[in-house]
């Protein structure tokens, strides 16, 4: 049975760290480590979550795009486990978006990603997986990568004018987007 497990805040080393690669995808401590970033995810109203932010430093995140309150424009798709994943090519074409992350609570930044990526990762029964993706899922999958190298949204806003409170963004901006 998975549970929803708590979400570690910045501050903590483990944030920083780079996760190690997952040996063994069939362990049953990484899959119910799956099951329980789905649940956490879920009840935190994420579109994403990796690993790390539950302070286990593996090379593990969910891509978990769905509509809810934090992220109501937000297309659907099932919760998929990322295994091992990397980046193989990116577009030329990089595209500022708004972010927030459930480690740094009250706060959502306008992050520079790459609109469109390739990827491969070792999906939960062990299988290579290769996907194109582009727009707010591709900002989800580069969102969850940066955790597994210990980087947080934060560090790639280019300008302090681009951070918000929270409030601010559901009242002002996200309607504006």
């Amino acid at each position: 049975m998975s549970e929803s497990l708590p979400i570690i805040k910045l501050g903590d080393r483990t944030l920083r760290q780079t996760a190690a690669f997952v040996k063994n995808v069939h362990d049953a401590r990484i899959q119910k480590l799956i099951d329980d970033l789905i649940t956490t995810a879920t009840n935190a109203n994420g579109v994403g979550i990796a690993a790390p932010q539950v302070a286990e430093s593996v090379r593990l995140f969910i891509v978990a795009s769905r509509p809810n309150p934090r992220y109501p424009n937000a297309p659907e798709m099932q919760p998929t486990a990322m295994i091992n994943p990397k980046i193989v090519a990116h577009s030329t074409e990089v595209v500022k978006g708004w972010e927030g992350c459930l480690s740094v609570p009250g706060i959502r930044g306008l992050v520079p990603r790459y609109q469109a990526i390739q990827v491969e990762y070792t999906d939960r029964n062990g299988q290579l997986q290769k996907l194109e993706l582009t727009d707010f899922v591709a900002r989800i999958f580069q969102h969850e990568y940066d955790h597994l190298d210990g980087i947080v949204f934060i560090d790639r806003i280019e300008s302090s004018l681009d951070i918000v409170t929270e409030e601010e963004y559901q009242k002002n901006v996200s309607y504006n987007t």
